[in-house]
């Protein structure tokens, strides 16, 4: 049956790609924002909403995290890990006069992403934040009598008939980015067939009056031998100092040890919330 999944559009977005290659049989409805997407999923626009996550140089994206915490609460049902490879294009008829560009467009994460590449060969390049990497490219496009470049992927220049200039500008080439799988209910089949492990991520809040307590939330994991893949601070929104930690564990939820240990946490005086047990997905 044929599946409607909403993703961080436009087209061709590193959103778009994950989508493609996870979901090739179903229909792909682009949003133009996050909340827009995470807000297609609540109100059953669309049976998926994929969203990025995390950069593996930038950190956490804030907006997905902040609105999946505080404003729509959706469960996390799967997890797809895509490499990032970022290319600087420019329209064909400015293919010979790439290092004589005005202006540089993309997602404010790219042009971070390729520092070096534009510090020391565009480094009197203006530099133009986007809303994402193919809007960028889609901007050269509908400019064509403009000498401005845009940092995207492969598919942003072929479907915006763009000429890549220089290759792989990105300053790293482990850049990865994870994106989630969100859906309106955790009592469902997972969303795809193939997976590389599972992880099951929670939300913790900590009681306010309690020295050490964080030490104790990393015990409560450490002598269960539960692997922690990643733990951040994000702030409560309520005022200084009112923090939640977000918890990534490397398996799935089981029936003992993770159970446990989410029990000691509220002994503790936490408050624990799963924000999902789900597969993830290496894309090579």
């Amino acid at each position: 049956m044929l599946r409607k999944v909403g993703y961080l559009g436009p087209r061709a977005t590193f959103t778009h790609i994950a989508v493609q290659t996870m979901f090739q049989r179903d229909e792909h409805l682009p949003y133009r924002t996050i909340p827009a997407c995470v807000d297609a999923v609540v109100n059953g626009e669309v049976e998926y909403g994929i969203v990025p996550l995390e950069n593996a140089l930038e950190g956490s994206v804030n907006l997905t995290l902040d609105y999946l915490i505080h404003e729509k609460r959706l469960p996390i049902v799967g997890e797809i890990v895509l490499p990032i490879r970022q290319h600087l294009m420019v329209h064909p008829n400015h293919a010979k006069e790439w290092q004589e560009l005005t202006t540089v467009y993309s997602h404010s994460h790219a042009i971070a992403q390729c520092h070096k590449f534009l510090h020391t060969t565009l480094s009197d390049v203006l530099l133009e934040a986007t809303t994402s990497t193919a809007s960028a490219a889609q901007f050269v496009k509908e400019h064509p009598e403009q000498v401005i470049g845009a940092i995207a992927n492969e598919l942003a220049a072929k479907e915006y008939g763009l000429h890549i200039a220089q290759p792989n500008i990105h300053d790293y080439n482990h850049n990865t980015t994870r994106f989630v799988v969100l859906h309106r209910s955790v009592q469902q089949d997972t969303p795809f067939d193939v997976h590389d492990g599972y992880k099951t991520t929670l939300m913790i809040t900590l009681p306010s009056d309690q020295a050490g307590a964080l030490h104790q939330v990393l015990s409560a994991f450490g002598w269960r031998k539960l692997n922690l893949s990643k733990i951040e601070s994000r702030p409560m929104k309520t005022g200084l100092g009112n923090y939640f930690f977000i918890v990534d564990i490397e398996q799935k939820m089981d029936d003992v040890l993770i159970p446990s240990a989410i029990a000691e946490l509220e002994a503790l005086g936490c408050t624990v919330n799963l924000l999902g047990s789900y597969p993830y997905f290496l894309i090579k």
